[in-house]
């Protein structure tokens, strides 16, 4: 949303670069632990539910086995947290206090988010997208609002700055929660059969999407590793503008994912390479117009980061990378395009990617890592097409005890 970039711009132009670091640590790190605490769970509502959305009782069944299943995987990731949060940042030479405020940080707002997309998922199931987006406006803008008050009295550091943020996350889980209780109006009961349905269809996806639940925020975690602190903050101020992404890209969630989990599959091949081409045209768009106007870009951030022109319009390459291929990635989710044989490729392929840099290239500087996020993301891309057209021929998976409508 246009009020999350907005705020994300205004810190970086508020706060120190060494306070806006600690700032982007934390959300890149609660950003790969709401993946692994998903591992795509959520999104596997709409093919389960498939046309049948206007059984109640069904949606709220599936949704109580959602839940018990992220239960037990955020106490599996409580620990893991503790542990790794200060091996990340040790060359970081934070206070021991600020590292396990963090952490506890981390661990809230990412219960929070988790909670924000299951219920948020049944809202756009039932079409009742005017919440969906009231709901995410009413927090961006508080956060806002926030912000100012505690600029205007001089109270502004990264704690505040993340703990605004976190209560803007805490409401829009709050309203998803109390609308789809409404919007449903029964108590579900989550089942062996339903859970077992749920990670009989993610589960071909899992080890791709805890892969990619450290891939997804790789070039944070490597300049923290590897960089100075100016550095994290520079890496974290450019990739604000994957912001600019954010919109096109949740219409996966709210309009592509339900309208091709029901899409007939006469009209599925069109409809597919209409979604793809749109994707190419808007993240193609952005990457020559930062190519030819990085100024423009650079002027957001302010003159702390005046510098990075070349490493600008890597950043918008690179959201443009993601957009298309997360366009595919919902679309083959949608259609159940879920197999074992290219996850593993996918891994594979972009391990391989990974270490012929990590050997060759020193990454310790910004141009460095965007550089390396682009080539480890060529992978995810290629298998994404590979998945579509294998799909769009042979078609989805089949899970039983699910209508199996789309083939």
């Amino acid at each position: 949303m246009a009020g999350n970039l907005l705020y994300g711009l205004l810190c970086i132009r508020l706060l120190p670069i060494g306070e806006y670091a600690k700032f982007v640590v934390v959300f890149a790190i609660q950003g790969s632990l709401i993946v692994l605490m998903d591992i795509g769970i959520s999104g596997s509502l709409a093919p389960l539910v498939g046309e049948r959305i206007d059984d109640l009782q069904l949606i709220a069944d599936y949704l109580a086995s959602l839940r018990q299943i992220a239960h037990l995987l955020f106490f599996v990731a409580i620990p893991i947290t503790i542990v790794a949060y200060p091996l990340l940042v040790r060359n970081r030479h934070w206070k021991y206090q600020v590292v396990a405020a963090m952490v506890v940080i981390v661990l809230i707002s990412t219960w929070f988010a988790r909670v924000a997309a299951a219920y948020g998922a049944v809202l756009i199931l039932r079409r009742d997208r005017k919440h969906f987006y009231r709901a995410q406006i009413i927090s961006s803008y508080g956060t806002l609002a926030l912000l100012g008050i505690f600029v205007a009295f001089h109270w502004l550091n990264a704690f505040v700055a993340i703990l605004i943020n976190v209560a803007g996350v805490i409401w829009i889980a709050g309203d998803y929660f109390l609308r789809a209780r409404k919007l449903l109006g029964v108590a579900g009961r989550a089942s062996k059969e339903k859970c077992t349905a749920i990670m009989q269809l993610t589960l071909p996806a899992v080890p791709g999407v805890i892969f990619y639940a450290l891939q997804g925020q790789i070039t944070v975690l490597l300049i923290t590793i590897f960089g100075r602190t100016e550095a994290v903050a520079s890496v974290g101020a450019l990739c604000r503008f994957v912001q600019i992404f954010w919109l096109p890209s949740q219409m996966n969630g709210v309009l592509v994912e339900p309208y091709f989990s029901r899409l007939a599959k006469t009209r599925l091949k069109i409809n597919y390479l209409l979604v793809v081409t749109i994707a190419v045209a808007c993240g193609g768009g952005a990457t020559v117009l930062a190519w030819a106007f990085p100024g423009l870009f650079l002027w957001a951030l302010g003159p702390k980061y005046a510098g990075f022109r070349t490493e600008v319009v890597l950043v918008i390459l690179s959201g443009a990378m993601g957009l298309v291929s997360s366009a595919m990635a919902t679309m083959n989710s949608s259609r159940r395009f879920v197999y074992y044989s290219f996850v593993l490729s996918n891994i594979i392929l972009t391990l391989l990617v990974e270490t012929a840099l990590i050997w060759k290239v020193v990454l310790s500087t910004v141009e460095a890592v965007l550089w390396f996020n682009i080539a480890a993301g060529l992978p995810c891309l290629t298998i994404n097409t590979l998945v579509g057209l294998y799909g769009l021929a042979r078609g989805g998976r089949r899970v039983a005890g699910v209508d199996n409508h789309l083939e």
